[in-house]
């Protein structure tokens, strides 16, 4: 049983890894591993470069509509302008197809056709001195009168039976000596039955379209999109179909920061704009270019929280594993405290039954009996007085009774009492006590129970080489306290270590002499608590010199109040 709980005792480390390497580490590696994966594969496969297309097309979807629905809209304010063919002379009609040209300057030509009465067409009179658009007048209307004479019949009945009375159709013209995109409305009238063959229309000015209305509906478009989202500017453009993106003339329209190359995604126009393209892009990169910041962004993000989930875990399990040790060490303080009463207890006992019993006979005799009696009730004394420093300090309510001071005698004085013990265990001791120090303020038991734990730590821990020196003087102004000895010393990694509670170093004599851990740990807040500090200097197998410094009269010291609650024993 007392095996197994050691094994147990001293395999609480590895107990501690396992449980968070399967409780936290595994299920954060895999959860890193997998979104790692993750990332590799929207890399890989292009995912984001995917979703920002579709985005791209749903857009220009939407655009389509809208530019559609402003052109319907606008050739739906035009056809009500228009004369009915029933009314009024061929005259009449025409002054009014001249009053619909007044009135919408981005029209370039309109005219009716009834199949009865033949087609009435009229052009923009401002443009007519210009040699292209007489050209393209005559042009149309040659055209328009011979097609319209056989097709308007059935294009009225196809119109009627889509239920919408509006048609479009695209052509090239010449203007300014290079051709232009432009689009032709033609529309039944609503008061007119669907069984007469006769059609409206008008044809909508190509420098309007290319210089208005086009660049305004861009720039109404990304406007929109922008004040949806927001993000990186977008850019536009309308372009035929077959422009492949080496001639910047043959772009119809762009938005303001298009620049050079081809757009992320287009759409052919239908309906409308047959023949056109609608672009768009990012302005200054490129889906691809957003698409791998994105993904490297992201494993930066990924790597910096698994460094920070790593150091959480790391500073986890160091915390526990000094909370454990932590643990170990106060089981082993009980043990040791225990042992330790226990002795002087069981000593004082069973000499004071023997000198009860009357069994001793001799009076030299009774009197080493009451020596023992008295060494082992004073040295149960200072295990207590330790004990409760402490258990004060810990709860933060440990004071100090501050009195000037004869630091000199004091010395003296804690020595004698204690010069039989270190001489009876065979010491070599060494005193050099300065009586010229002045009085200082300090707390006289405090002083006291310092030195006698240092001198006890100088007892217990010489092995071979018994010496103990004890010096008291002054050095710049500050007074310092030395106990010196030869004993196994204290190797210069745990040398920082030996001030904490119930801290033992690792050498076998140490572990092999029973103490409480707690003697220089309550000397380091004794001497913090007056405004000092101890050092040690030490070498293992040299032996090792402890010096409390302490400030002399005129040197600052922390309030006894302030000392006692904010220093620690730790």
């Amino acid at each position: 049983m007392n095996l197994k709980r050691k094994f147990w005792s001293g395999n609480n480390r590895f107990r501690l890894m396992l449980t968070l390497d399967l409780a936290v580490m595994l299920p954060a590696a895999a959860l890193i591993y997998v979104n790692f994966a993750h990332l590799k594969a929207i890399r890989r496969d292009k995912v984001l470069e995917a979703a920002f297309h579709r985005d791209f097309q749903e857009m220009l979807a939407i655009s389509e509509k809208k530019i559609n629905r402003k052109i319907y809209t606008m050739t739906e304010e035009v056809r009500d302008l228009f004369p009915s063919p029933d009314t009024g002379t061929e005259s009449d009609k025409g002054r009014r197809l001249d009053l619909i040209l007044s009135k919408s300057p981005w029209v370039s030509h309109v005219f009716l056709f009834d199949h009865e009465k033949g087609l009435l067409f009229r052009s923009q009179p401002q443009q007519m001195s210009d040699r292209y658009f007489c050209e393209e007048h005559e042009r149309l209307a040659e055209m328009f009168g011979g097609w319209l004479g056989m097709e308007a019949k059935m294009m009225v009945e196809g119109m009627h039976k889509r239920n919408r009375l509006i048609t479009f159709y695209p052509d090239q013209v010449k203007r300014a000596g290079s051709y232009s995109y432009m689009t032709t409305a033609f529309f039944c009238l609503p008061q007119l039955s669907k069984d007469r063959a006769v059609l409206g229309g008008f044809s909508f000015d190509p420098n309007y379209l290319k210089q208005t209305f086009f660049p305004e509906m861009l720039e109404e478009l990304i406007a929109h999109k922008l004040t949806e989202g927001g993000g990186n500017q977008l850019a536009m453009m309308v372009y035929p179909a077959d422009y492949e993106g080496g001639n910047g003339d043959k772009v119809l329209a762009a938005s303001a920061g298009w620049t050079e190359g081809k757009p992320e995604v287009s759409r052919n126009l239908d309906d409308v704009f047959r023949g056109l393209t609608l672009g768009i892009k990012y302005q200054g990169t490129s889906v691809e270019a957003l698409g791998r910041r994105w993904v490297q962004r992201s494993f930066l993000i990924l790597g910096v929280l698994s460094v920070l989930l790593i150091g959480g875990l790391v500073l986890t399990y160091h915390n526990v594993s000094k909370e454990v040790a932590l643990a170990r060490l106060k089981s082993d303080f009980v043990s040791n405290v225990s042992h330790e009463l226990r002795t002087p207890l069981s000593l004082i006992r069973l000499y004071a039954e023997t000198l009860e019993l009357g069994r001793i006979t001799t009076q030299e005799k009774a009197e080493e009996y009451y020596r023992i009696i008295r060494k082992e009730s004073e040295r149960l004394t200072a295990l207590i007085n330790n004990i409760l420093d402490f258990s004060r300090i810990e709860a933060g309510r440990k004071e100090y009774d501050f009195r000037e001071t004869n630091i000199a005698e004091l010395v003296r004085n804690t020595l004698d009492a204690y010069r039989y013990q270190i001489e009876e265990q065979g010491f070599t001791f060494e005193q050099s006590i300065d009586s010229s120090i002045p009085t200082v303020r300090v707390d006289r038991e405090a002083i006291g129970r310092s030195l006698v734990n240092l001198v006890n730590n100088a007892l217990k821990y010489s092995a071979d080489e018994k010496f103990l020196g004890v010096k008291l003087y002054r050095a710049d102004g500050v007074l310092k306290l030395e106990v010196v000895d030869r004993g196994i010393g204290i190797a210069r990694g745990e040398q920082s270590k030996i001030f904490e509670k119930f801290y033992r170093t690792c050498d076998p004599l140490v572990h092999n002499t029973k103490g409480s851990g707690l003697g220089l740990s309550l000397v380091r807040h004794i001497a913090q608590a007056h405004g000092g500090e101890v050092e040690v200097e030490s070498a293992p197998g040299k032996g090792s010199k402890f010096t409390l410094s302490l400030p002399l009269a005129g040197a600052t010291r922390q309030p006894a109040n302030e000392a006692s609650s904010g220093a620690t024993a730790s």
